[in-house]
C-alpha cells in the first residue's frame, strides 16, 4: 500500500506521481519489473491504437488511448529518472524548447507567410540542431525502426529535396521495370535468397523504386498499401464465397476465373 488520495478528477502532477508509485517499492510487481525493452513492443501497439481511433475519428477512442500512449511516455522517463539520466520535466522543456527554436517564425522575427516556407526553415533549423552537415546526414538520421516503405519514402524525400531526383515519374517507372526485370532474373537462377543479388536484395531494390514513385506522386505508399490489402480482402471474400470446393482443390485457371469475376463491380 502507498501514500495516495484518490480523487474525482486528477491532473498532470497527479499522473506523474501515479506513475512514480506504480514503480515504488510498495507499488506494482508489473510495473517494478519493466525496462525499456520490455514495453518497447506495448509502445508501438498504443501507437496504432492511436491511429485506429484517429482512422475512425471516434472522439472517446481518442481520448483514452492518447492517454494509454501518454502512459508510456510516462513510464519510460521514470525509469530514466529512477537512474538519474533525465526526468519527465526534462522531456518537457526539451520539446518546449524544440518548437520555440524550430519556429522563428512566430517567437522571432523570421518571416514565414507559407506552409512550404516552413517547412523549408523548419528542416534547416533541425538540420542544423543535430549537426546535419550533409542530406547523407539527414538520410541516416531517418530511424531504422520505421516500417520499411515509411522509411525508404523519408529517404528519398530528403535527396529530391536535395535536388537528386528524375525530371518526371515516368522515369522512375522505366527504373521499376529494370528492377523488375532484375528479380526475374534472381527468381529464375533458384539461389538462396540472400545471395548478393539474390530475391531479397532484387525485391528490396523493387519495393524502394515503387516508394520513390510514390513519392513523386505524392501517395503515401503505407496509405496506398493498406488500401490494396483492404481490396484484396474484400475480393478474395467475394472468391472465397463463390468457391464450390476448397480453393486448393482449384486450378490456376479456375481461382483466376474467379478471382475476375470477384473483381467485376456487384
Amino acid at each position: 500500500m502507498v501514500d495516495f488520495q484518490c480523487k474525482g478528477r486528477y491532473g498532470w502532477e497527479d499522473f506523474l506521481e501515479i506513475t512514480r508509485l506504480l514503480r515504488s517499492p510498495g507499488g506494482c510487481p508489473w510495473d517494478r519489473e519493466q525496462t525499456h525493452s520490455s514495453i518497447r513492443r506495448n509502445f508501438l501497439e498504443e501507437t496504432y491504437e492511436v491511429l485506429d481511433a484517429l482512422d475512425r475519428d471516434d472522439p472517446h477512442a481518442m481520448c483514452e488511448e492518447l492517454g494509454d500512449l501518454l502512459m508510456q511516455v510516462a513510464l519510460h522517463a521514470q525509469i530514466e529518472a529512477e537512474q538519474g539520466r533525465f526526468t519527465m520535466d526534462d522531456v518537457v522543456d526539451g520539446v518546449a524548447q524544440k518548437l520555440v527554436y524550430r519556429h522563428p517564425h512566430v517567437f522571432g522575427a523570421t518571416r514565414a507567410d507559407t506552409t512550404e516556407e516552413v517547412l523549408v526553415n523548419w528542416e534547416a533549423l533541425k538540420r542544423t540542431e543535430k549537426g546535419q552537415r550533409s542530406t547523407a546526414d539527414a538520410i541516416e538520421s531517418v530511424p531504422h525502426t520505421l516500417p520499411a516503405l515509411w522509411r525508404a519514402e523519408k529517404v528519398v524525400s530528403k535527396t529530391a529535396k536535395a535536388g537528386f531526383n528524375w525530371s518526371h515519374v515516368l522515369r522512375a517507372m522505366d527504373k521499376l521495370e529494370e528492377e523488375a526485370g532484375e528479380l526475374r532474373q534472381a527468381l529464375e537462377s533458384g539461389g538462396p535468397a540472400d545471395l548478393p543479388h539474390g530475391i531479397q536484395e532484387e525485391l528490396g531494390d523493387l519495393l524502394f523504386i515503387t516508394a520513390k514513385i510514390a513519392q513523386m506522386s505524392g501517395v503515401d505508399p503505407e496509405e496506398a498499401l493498406h488500401m490494396a490489402c483492404d481490396k484484396f480482402d474484400a475480393r478474395f471474400r467475394r472468391v472465397e464465397e463463390a468457391a464450390d470446393k476448397p480453393l486448393a482443390e482449384h486450378t490456376e485457371e479456375e481461382l483466376a476465373a474467379l478471382w475476375r469475376a470477384a473483381k467485376k463491380p456487384s
